[in-house]
């Protein structure tokens, strides 16, 4: 699948499968406890009443009792000690707390346990299959039996304290036989003392009516609802509109996203194939976007080190066809020479244009080093002041007629003096680079000077000489790059020295530029950089 779409929708189906499959699960689970929770709702008031009417009788009348509560009910009950049952601790508890227990045996049984004495651990019990209307009649029957031992005027207080009492899981009254909602006949029934079933108005429930012979009463239980399961046929088609749903929605983003990244993808092929030109619209802040925008800065960078590489090539070739053609000729010429001194004099010009050789290939590494990555630098403790004396001692002799000098300078306040952190080979290859073009271009000085604050250092180096032109100060840094003006090719050199100078302290999070030389009046080189640098070894 190449798709993105088919893949995150891929993964979505299969997430909801799984989803599906747990849904299933938890509404088998939610369906059991409802059904739990019907029958022990449906049992609980009339399994209380008949545990606390057996509780006030003798053996004798417990058994008729029982007897005749079985045929009202149409399954045995018995009376069974509360230690013989197989119930762990909480059905213990609830029982003990007066409640009526209610444990599924089956996928349509359950068994039915309500306390009768707590002393003598008696526990009234049934097997039932579903809540049918003989539990409705057997209730009816028990609560009429209870009433009728009341004044006529005190049994609707009795019937409301009942309900409370035995915590019913339905509605009780007692009402005239005219504002019970009968047909005739039901009426007439009623009014016979018989037992009437009404359904409710939906037919999702029925209702129980009793006339009370002798009294203007009519019971009415109910309305009792029937015990309805979430159907899994309702959660699939929610699955299934809810899966639509989301491919549907999935499918407008993505197809959205799947646009950017071909335009992506059509840029990357048109640089890989020569056109380092191509760049991909950037039109949101997203995640594609930024990668959009990253991608462009890559090809900006891609196309830049390229145009570099083309240059350095261009230029190296240049800087190597000078010194080879003197050297072809030097060979030729020592072959026509007639004299020892005449061989020694294109010997010592042959050995020159190697040396200039030499240091070309040196410098080209040193910047290809520097421009490849991040090199590898071991920041140590550096003394700014020694290491000026010692470029000054190395490179002052090279051209007598110019006077390398040390300036004033200003140490550190914190009593660190000219300490500062820096990487000494790297650092004392850039000065050696900056003081040999002062040299070059110097009429006869050079000056060396540093300065170190509280966060920053930095140093200068001046000459007096005919200074860089304002416009050309940034492009003076760039590789193989030479002015044709006061600061000629005949000074020499091959155009990498001040570009290894900006590397070096690049890498140190620091930066060089060039000026005018206020006390000398030519060029004014100058490095600043941190004086803490990270991972730098401190003693």
């Amino acid at each position: 699948m190449n798709s993105i779409f088919l893949r995150i929708y891929g993964g979505i189906i299969a997430a909801l499968v799984l989803v599906a499959l747990l849904g299933v699960g938890v509404l088998q689970l939610t369906n059991e406890v409802r059904s739990d929770q019907y029958r022990e709702q449906l049992a609980r008031g009339t399994f209380r009443l008949m545990a606390d009417n057996l509780e006030r009788m003798e053996s004798v009348d417990r058994r008729r009792a029982l007897v005749t509560w079985s045929r009202l009910l149409g399954v045995p009950l018995t009376l069974e000690s509360l230690k013989a049952e197989p119930l762990d601790g909480r059905a213990r508890g609830m029982l003990l707390r007066g409640e009526v227990l209610v444990e599924q045996t089956g996928p349509h049984a359950a068994r039915v346990y309500s306390l009768v004495s707590e002393k003598q651990q008696l526990v009234l019990t049934t097997e039932v299959e579903q809540i049918s209307e003989q539990l409705a009649r057997a209730t009816v029957y028990l609560l009429m039996d209870e009433l009728v031992r009341y004044p006529i005027v005190e049994q609707p207080k009795r019937l409301a304290a009942l309900k409370a009492e035995k915590n019913f899981g339905f509605d009780l009254r007692l009402v005239t036989l005219e504002k019970v909602d009968l047909d005739d006949d039901q009426q007439r029934r009623v009014d016979e003392g018989d037992t009437v079933l009404a359904l409710g108005k939906g037919g999702d429930s029925i209702r129980v009516i009793a006339g009370m012979v002798g009294t203007p009463w009519v019971l009415e239980v109910g309305p009792l609802y029937q015990m309805n399961p979430y159907p899994t046929e309702l959660l699939v088609l929610v699955g299934v509109f809810g899966l639509s749903l989301t491919g549907l929605i999935l499918y407008l983003l993505v197809r959205r996203l799947e646009r950017r990244l071909l335009g992506l993808e059509s840029a990357a092929a048109r640089i890989a194939s020569g056109h380092l030109d191509a760049r991909v619209p950037t039109r949101s802040a997203d995640s594609v976007g930024r990668l959009a925008a990253t991608f462009n800065t890559m090809a900006e960078q891609l196309q830049r080190l390229l145009g570099i590489q083309r240059e350095m090539v261009r230029a190296v070739s240049h800087e190597l066809r000078t010194p080879v053609a003197r050297l072809r000729f030097g060979l030729e010429m020592i072959g026509d020479a007639q004299t020892d001194q005449a061989r020694r004099k294109y010997m010592d010009g042959m050995d020159g244009d190697i040396q200039e050789l030499d240091k070309l290939v040196d410098e080209m590494l040193v910047y290809a080093r520097l421009e490849q990555g991040s090199p590898e630098l071991h920041y140590q403790q550096v003394d700014l002041q020694a290491l000026l004396e010692q470029v000054i001692d190395e490179l002052a002799p090279l051209r007598a007629s110019v006077r390398v000098e040390l300036g004033q300078s200003q140490d550190a306040a914190d009593g660190r003096g000219a300490r500062v952190e820096a990487e000494p080979r790297y650092l004392h290859r850039a000065l050696q680079n900056l003081v040999s073009n002062a040299m070059r271009h110097a009429d006869s000085r050079v000056r060396l000077s540093y300065r170190i604050g509280p966060q920053r250092c930095r140093i200068d180096v001046e000459d007096d000489g005919p200074g860089v032109p304002e416009e050309a100060w940034e492009r003076i840094f760039t590789p193989f790059l030479r002015l044709d003006d006061s600061r000629t090719r005949a000074s020499g050199g091959h155009g990498l020295g001040l570009s290894i100078v900006r590397r070096i302290i690049y890498w140190h999070t620091g930066r060089a530029h060039v000026g005018r030389s206020a006390g000398l009046g030519g060029a004014q080189f100058s490095l600043v950089w941190p004086r803490q640098q990270e991972g730098a070894e401190r003693a």
